[in-house]
């Protein structure tokens, strides 16, 4: 089966889908002229704006719903993954994907609010809903929903379970088959309470989890500033092939950088844009806004910290492309979380490793409970809402938690195939998507600017800016029950 996924994967993640993620992001960026600078204020402000509703999270809720997704095993064993395989250099290729990914962020979450829909009493949307109602294309719609339960109920939860098992173990020695049965029991309490009480969770886990980790990091980096301009000098060299050591493998240090920046930040992928349709807010550009800001959590800080903290204590091993290694600090030592662990613990020894055991369990648990709603989100695409559907999201729940179980109990490496096929089949359908569709993200984004402009708190119309199926907005959000609760706080 190995050999299976690996053939799946050197098609599905050739250089030319990591190149067109660069080019993608690249177009965005320019297209709103790198609006991820130029409102990186008002990020930080619509963050802490609105407030819950009845069918809707708040903004703030569908953020943490989205970091929940994107910061998790990525950031920790992701990271070392991408210095093992790529050189030191990956890592400043996952900042470049990370900012420039930032652009495809905003495009896809705005175009998720421009046509979500409400069905059973909850806001829903994403790419499915934003490629039927907005390309008018239903199979293209329906093959992204049929992919992305496939990826988020059945392949990618492996790569959570397995890491969350493997460092547990190293940290405490408690058996995979225990670490699993404990993680399935903890899940299934929340996604059987919908997608308030997971927006709830996420928004007291996320903050507390990032915040300590990187406090963590902090501290590292601290101890270990004369070393600090010396491993920049590592990472700018590697990442363009100057540095002798690594200039053999300038190729992966680019392909694994945006391979694994991408699982990270998910910029692209179209997952975000399902917490994103979740929220309750006045104009789409307002959460697709928030949801950039959301990337930069997740690579410029959170796998910043881990990839500091592994280069700083040398804390790694760097393969070449014909078996040996380019570097060996750490002999013997499969890469993944054990990498992170044993850098923690250089400095803090008997802490470190159950340091990462735990913040890793709470990344990836979160990520667990993002994968379920937005699995959730596709099928209530395909079904339509109703009674009828819920017999199939309850059995997908179940099948959810036995691939859980499965996932904690397999091997890494096949797990982390199974992940990147999902990762990259969603990625390729959504970003072709995004950039057919890219004219109403675009102009939601000058309508708001110059409502700003107005000193208006912007109301989108889709009327009155000629967006055919996006019915939620026709008449503009003043026309909701919603809007006189919450107007004044959106």
């Amino acid at each position: 089966m190995g050999q299976a996924v690996d053939f799946l994967n050197s098609i599905i993640w050739s250089p030319v889908l990591v190149y067109l993620l660069l080019a993608t992001g690249l177009y965005f960026s320019f297209a709103t002229r790198f609006m991820q600078v130029r409102h990186l204020k008002e990020m930080i402000r619509l963050l802490f704006g609105g407030q819950e509703s009845e069918q809707g999270v708040s903004s703030f809720q569908a953020f943490a719903l989205a970091v929940s997704g994107r910061v998790g095993t990525g950031n920790i064993a992701g990271v070392a993954t991408a210095i093992a395989l790529g050189g030191p250099g990956a890592l400043f290729w996952m900042w470049v994907i990370a900012f420039l990914g930032a652009g495809s962020a905003f495009v896809e979450s705005t175009l998720a609010q421009i046509y979500k829909v409400e069905i059973d009493n909850q806001y829903r949307g994403g790419p499915s809903y934003y490629i039927e109602k907005g390309l008018g294309i239903k199979w293209y719609a329906v093959l992204f929903a049929i992919s992305s339960v496939i990826a988020m109920g059945f392949l990618l939860p492996g790569v959570q379970a397995n890491s969350i098992a493997s460092s547990v173990n190293t940290a405490f020695g408690l058996s995979p088959y225990i670490t699993g049965g404990i993680i399935v029991v903890l899940l299934a309490t929340i996604i059987f309470g919908g997608v308030h009480r997971m927006g709830k969770v996420a928004e007291i886990l996320v903050p507390f989890m990032a915040g300590a980790y990187i406090l963590v990091a902090l501290i590292i980096i601290a101890v270990n500033i004369v070393q600090l301009p010396a491993v920049f000098m590592l990472i700018f060299k590697s990442a363009f092939g100057v540095d002798a050591a690594f200039g053999g493998i300038l190729g992966m240090a680019i392909s694994w950088g945006v391979k694994r920046g991408i699982y990270s930040n998910e910029a692209g992928q179209g997952t975000g844009p399902m917490a994103a349709g979740a929220a309750e807010v006045s104009h789409p550009a307002k959460q697709g806004l928030v949801q950039a800001f959301s990337v930069y959590i997740d690579t410029l800080f959170v796998c910043s910290a881990t990839g500091f903290m592994i280069l700083l204590t040398g804390a790694y091993n760097v393969r070449d492309n014909v078996g040996g290694f380019i570097v060996e600090n750490i002999p013997g030592v499969e890469y993944g979380p054990a990498y992170t662990q044993m850098a923690v613990d250089s400095f803090m020894p008997g802490f470190g490793s159950k340091f990462v055991a735990i913040a890793l369990f709470l990344f990836a648990f979160t990520t667990l409970m993002a994968y379920y709603y937005y699995a959730e989100t596709c099928i209530v695409y395909l079904f339509k809402g109703g009674h009828h559907h819920k017999l199939v999201v309850n059995l997908m729940r179940f099948a959810l938690l036995a691939a859980i179980y499965y996932g904690a109990v397999r091997t890494a490496s096949l797990a982390w195939g199974l992940g990147d096929v999902g990762v990259g089949l969603m990625a390729w359908l959504n970003i072709i998507a995004i950039i057919l569709l890219r004219k109403p993200a675009l102009q939601s984004l000058k309508d708001y600017e110059e409502q700003k402009a107005q000193g208006l708190d912007p109301q989108y119309d889709s009327i009155k800016l000629g967006v055919k199926n996006a019915e939620f907005w026709e008449g503009g959000y003043k026309h909701h029950p919603d809007y006189k609760k919450h107007h004044h706080n959106i």
